[in-house]
């Protein structure tokens, strides 16, 4: 069974305050309050948001306040009543909806959307200790995706969360079983949903969301690029596009980590913001599966880098991760209908869902 949802991000800083107390803390006793279907909280390595201000876990002084992401999905009324908190909590951030298609129990056959056709991100969200076999179950996945042939896949592991609208949180001395994680895959729609169908025999019951996507490259060869998009809909409300990247902890430009140069660049040519998320396992193009493996003293960690902007900077923005993708990386598009970027004197977009129809 499917429903349309939406998708709710909030992108800050780990020191973000809501008064007395963490931003991060805030909010997610605000998805739980709501008993959302499923959210997480994931926490950054390097990023910056409008003030310019560089965020990295390679700094000793900004370690305590790495960029943090904060998702939540379910059906359109329950995200649509959250928005007004949640806008007036955040006083330094980011915050987007996106449209989506919401799965429960997964159906033996599932039925792709037209507009789901090109290309769809799927998004999976478990806890941290299921099993498969004595595996976790998010590394069965992954190889499951691997297999089916999708363009890429990625665990995030999340540090606090709501799962089947209950609250999780990752704590100390404690195995956090039950807190969410996310895998994100990428492929051809008919690719993904054969996946999905043949996944019910690893994972029964996923809360999963579909997402429609663009992929513009793979493996350094350019397949397509972002969508030409006006700057509003016919109605006057503001249009944004989202570029995500995909490549490894190993991916070199210029003997730089890749993701560490596309933060670099992305930051002096202007653009709005961009965040850098280290997943644990993962694959992208002909890669086979990698990540964090016990007894390895070289790891690979998957790297997924995140940028939200306006369509005519997604187009300078894109020319720059081009380059910077020549031989390794996968690289999407998507749009955003509705963006609220939000500054100590300064509130740029709004959370009205914008139409498109294009």
């Amino acid at each position: 069974m499917t429903s349309d949802c939406l998708k709710l991000t909030v992108h800050f800083g780990e020191s973000d305050r809501a008064g007395s107390r963490p931003l991060a803390d805030e909010l997610v006793d605000r998805f739980a309050e709501h008993e959302v279907r499923a959210a997480a909280l994931v926490r950054g390595v390097e990023g910056f948001g409008s003030k310019r201000e560089l965020r990295s876990d390679r700094f000793l002084t900004a370690s305590e306040d790495l960029p943090l992401v904060a998702v939540a999905v379910d059906e359109e009324a329950r995200i649509e009543a959250l928005l007004p908190q949640v806008s007036e909590l955040v006083s330094d951030g980011l915050i987007t909806l996106e449209r989506a298609r919401l799965l429960g129990v997964l159906p033996e056959r599932i039925e792709l959307p037209e507009a789901l056709h090109e290309a769809t991100q799927l998004t999976l969200y478990l806890g941290r200790g299921e099993r498969v076999n004595g595996r976790p179950a998010c590394l069965a996945v992954i190889d499951h995706l691997h297999r089916q042939g999708l363009a890429g896949a990625t665990v995030l592991l999340g540090v606090d969360g709501v799962l089947d609208r209950r609250r999780q949180r990752a704590r100390f001395f404690s195995r956090n079983a039950a807190v969410p994680l996310l895998v994100i895959g990428v492929g051809d729609g008919e690719t993904v949903i054969a996946a999905l169908e043949s996944l019910r025999a690893i994972v029964p019951n996923p809360i999963a969301t579909l997402e429609r996507v663009r992929v513009c490259k793979r493996d350094g060869a350019q397949l397509a690029k972002p969508q030409n998009l006006p700057e509003r809909d016919d109605a006057g409300r503001g249009i944004w596009q989202k570029l995500m990247v995909y490549t490894g902890e190993r991916a070199r430009h210029d003997g730089r980590p890749l993701h560490i140069q596309l933060i670099r660049s992305l930051r002096e040519q202007g653009a709005s913001g961009a965040t850098s998320l280290r997943g644990i396992w993962g694959f992208y193009g002909d890669h086979a599966p990698h990540g964090d493996r016990l007894g390895r003293l070289h790891r690979n960690l998957p790297m997924v880098t995140t940028i939200v902007d306006a369509p005519d900077a997604i187009q300078r923005s894109f020319r720059i991760i081009d380059e910077l993708t020549g031989v390794a990386g996968l690289v999407t598009s998507e749009v955003v209908p509705a963006y609220l970027a939000i500054g100590p004197e300064s509130r740029v977009g709004g959370l009205d869902l914008g139409r498109m129809r294009f």
